[in-house]
């Protein structure tokens, strides 16, 4: 048996729960989302009623895509590819980093290349096992669409561009890990990059040009500039154009190319982008657990700040773009109320609410990312050096969920600041400075939700930290920004604390929602630091009881 077809059954077998969650996951919301939207948009006049809305209003096309008509099936395509697509990025550059550069950390890679299989083998591996993922999801994607009678061929195209997407950010991902010296690193410029396609596509529907029927848009040139916006320009159902696919081919050929070369002239766990030397002696400031991990986690803060500053941007100067096309169309402002689950107030205080709804999404992200960083802390061994000093667990645990909370607050502040900046740039009414600042206290509970429930299971389920943080946050997203959408009962809905922020616009605004999450995340945050007196550091098995205490059976 060759060494390739060894490393590839150990990648599928590694991965056989993670891509099987991945796959299943954006299939189902594939199907469902042709069923609900059939369901609920059957109508045609209800269909391009919807879409001249969303014509006039950019905010719509940024979250959504390009308008290609009424028929359902491109209307299907317009609600919910870019998603798709973006999801397929996530998977992809998560599984490049994972056999990559988080395999030279841990020192597996070495001993690989200590055998047969060399230096050169594993990636080749790792190539194969992302194609033939992309490959699975791009089919299941098509036979969902399909199963929910949208046109066969249209279907394929739309996998197709699903697959090609995945394809091109697994080779944005593998050449991020020859350029980061972490995994951490790695995997924050590598969903960076998908972040960002997601945002440069949104620009080019949000500046495109209407058609004279008011149910198409063309693009912004800004769009070619995205992979995402490559699936995008495939008009699936509509032209069904396959040839800006050629372009996502290009680009994972580019960056191929490029890894190998890198690959052939380094050594094995070094980076190009190096870090600095340390200093010989630590700064003072550096002396407790708190600042120690303010210092570790601050790039991660830092950039979920710059993303809630970019989306506090777009919130401040589209709300006068919002107001303009209400007045031209008054039924803007009920897409909008629709969106922020029916609430009151002007077309701009709407905006703000909906896209501070995107920054409260990136807030949980923050802090989720908080809580895994103190278990790979804990799986590494540093945590362990910590607790050598007069330090107790205690202490570490509680640091890190108030270094959580700081990080919540900080992008919520960074959106609010930015917003009122760019809305009095543009000439809003003062007043939607106290409307930023009361949206992104609304979102302040959600955030903290996830931070408490899941500093929870880092004391119960340890060895799931991670992989239960990440479906959390995405079970909520889908949830509350696509159930209503697709059509998904209102207990599940209910579930996603996104469901329940507080909508802070019109003349009154009801808190209980917020005051009951903030009540949830006290009192999960709470039990965790008791239990936590208790568990042994670094276990990853089963509780046992014994008489008087908690063990942790490492």
């Amino acid at each position: 048996m060759s060494t390739l077809s060894v490393l590839l059954r150990q990648r599928a077998r590694r991965d056989r729960w993670q891509l099987t969650i991945w796959i299943a996951g954006i299939g189902l919301l594939a199907v469902v989302s042709a069923s609900a939207v059939a369901q609920t948009y059957g109508d045609y006049a209800g269909r391009e009623n919807i879409l001249r809305l969303a014509i006039a209003n950019p905010s719509i096309l940024m979250l959504r895509g390009t308008p290609q008509g009424g028929r359902l099936d491109a209307f299907v395509f317009f609600e919910i590819f870019t998603f798709l697509a973006l999801l397929a990025g996530f998977m992809s550059t998560f599984l490049a980093v994972r056999h990559s550069r988080a395999e030279e950390e841990s020192g597996r890679a070495e001993m690989i290349a200590a055998t047969p299989a060399a230096r050169t083998t594993p990636t080749v591996a790792t190539l194969i096992h992302g194609f033939l993922a992309n490959v699975v999801l791009g089919g299941v994607v098509a036979l969902a669409f399909t199963a929910g009678r949208l046109d066969a061929y249209g279907s394929v195209v739309t996998g197709a561009a699903v697959a090609a997407t995945g394809v091109c950010f697994l080779g944005v991902g593998l050449l991020a890990a020859r350029f980061m010296r972490t995994s951490r690193g790695a995997n924050g410029v590598a969903a960076a990059a998908v972040g960002l396609a997601y945002v440069v596509r949104g620009l080019g529907d949000a500046l495109g040009r209407p058609g004279a029927d008011g149910i198409h848009l063309t693009p912004a040139w800004t769009s070619w500039l995205s992979p995402i916006g490559w699936g995008q320009q495939t008009g699936a159902y509509a032209s069904n154009n396959l040839t800006p696919l050629l372009l996502s081919a290009a680009l994972a050929a580019v960056c191929l190319v490029a890894l190998f070369l890198l690959q052939a002239h380094r050594d094995s766990g070094a980076s190009l982008l190096a870090g600095r030397a340390g200093r010989v002696n630590a700064r003072g400031d550096l002396s407790g657990p708190l600042t120690l991990a303010w210092r570790l986690q601050l790039p991660t803060i830092v950039g979920w700040c710059i993303g809630g500053a970019a989306t506090g941007l777009l919130a401040g100067t589209l709300s006068k773009l919002a107001e303009q096309a209400a007045s031209a169309d008054p039924t803007v402002t009920k897409v909008l109320r629709d969106m922020d689950q029916g609430g009151g107030g002007s077309v701009d205080q709407l905006l703000i609410s909906v896209m501070f709804s995107l920054v409260g999404v990136l807030a949980a992200v923050c802090s989720t990312q908080t809580v895994i960083r103190m278990r790979q802390e804990e799986t590494a061994g540093t945590a362990e050096l910590i607790l050598t000093a007069p330090v107790d667990r205690t202490r570490w645990f509680g640091d890190y969920l108030l270094l959580g909370t700081a990080a919540i607050v900080l992008v919520l502040f960074s959106g609010a600041v930015v917003s009122s900046l760019s809305a009095l740039a543009v000439g809003g009414d003062p007043a939607r400075v106290g409307d930023s600042f009361a949206a992104a206290v609304a979102q302040l509970p959600a955030a903290l939700v996830y931070l408490g429930v899941l500093a929870l299971l880092f004391v119960l389920l340890p060895g799931l930290t991670i992989s239960l943080g990440w479906t959390l946050v995405g079970i909520g997203v889908f949830l509350g920004f696509f159930g209503a959408l697709l059509g998904v009962p209102e207990w599940a809905r209910n579930l996603s604390p996104f469901t329940h922020t507080p909508v802070p616009v019109g003349g009154s605004t009801d808190w209980s929602d917020g005051a009951w999450m903030l009540v949830i995340a006290l009192a999960a945050a709470a039990v965790a630091v008791a239990v936590m007196r208790q568990r042994e550091l670094g276990g990853v098995a089963t509780w046992e009881v014994k008489p008087g205490k908690w063990i942790l059976d490492p």
